[in-house]
């Protein structure tokens, strides 16, 4: 992660060394809903049990935020992002399940815990623009902090994982006016290890140039199937409502 800090340090500087393009700095805030679609584990993937803590146990809506804050300099950004998530399940089991070597009885009531943190350091490029449309795509680097457990009451068994990703990032914009327009953008990847998807399409309004407000709905998706060590896959739904603030220098 400290090679890819300067990396994009280096890019900044080089940008900010080359060109006389206007340079801002913005900072953005994100909230709203979270909704589990599914969240299958089984680990160890070899021997354990395969459970949902989407479907076995009944998971909780909960409200969730997302910070970001940014630097343009003409077509180039780089900006990071802090993205925590939290979502417990409650219920019980209809089967026995086997999860990291411990084993929880049918009819027993379970608390199932899942975390996915991720802190992001995103280099983006707009690559194309005109009056209607901007098309942007760079590199982002990811810092997972995950965490799934379950507990009985009388016994608890996790499992944690911190580890770097590698994303691609994209975004594409519709200028309808001058105030209003249309947005998608994430960030995503797949191999043969797993996959991981965070896009957003959101609808965007700016009643100044330094202030824009958006509605929109956001996915959360992946997860990774290690061979014997652990497979985990879940997609989240998010309706969001975020605003940004730019000040330029």
């Amino acid at each position: 992660m400290q090679k890819w800090i300067w990396i994009c340090a280096t890019i900044v500087m080089m940008t900010l060394s080359a060109t006389a393009a206007p340079v801002s700095v913005w900072v953005d805030g994100e909230s709203g809903a979270v909704f589990t679609g599914y969240n299958d584990v089984q680990i160890p993937a070899d021997d354990g049990t395969r459970f949902s803590l989407a479907d076995d146990l009944d998971p909780e809506t909960v409200w969730y935020y997302r910070l970001q804050l940014g630097l343009d300099i003409g077509r180039h950004s780089i900006f990071g992002l802090y993205a925590p998530l939290r979502v417990e399940s409650s219920g019980e089991f209809d089967s026995l399940v086997v999860f990291k070597g411990k084993t929880f009885n049918p009819g027993d009531e379970i608390t199932g815990t899942y975390v996915f943190n991720s802190y992001r350091l995103t280099y983006a490029y707009r690559f194309y623009e005109n009056e209607s449309f901007k098309l942007a795509a760079g590199l982002t680097g990811k810092i997972r902090d995950a965490y799934i457990a379950l507990d009985d009451g009388t016994q608890d068994s996790e499992r944690t994982n911190l580890g770097f990703v590698p994303l691609i990032y994209l975004s594409a914009e519709w200028i309808l006016s001058p105030q209003f327009s249309l947005l998608l953008a994430g960030d995503g990847l797949a191999a043969p290890q797993g996959r991981a998807e965070d896009f957003q399409l959101a609808a965007v309004y700016s009643p100044r140039e330094d202030l824009s407000l958006r509605l929109g709905y956001r996915i959360l998706e992946g997860g990774s199937d290690g061979g014997g060590s652990v497979y985990t896959f879940s997609m989240f739904h998010y309706l969001s409502a975020g605003v940004r603030w730019r000040y330029g220098l």
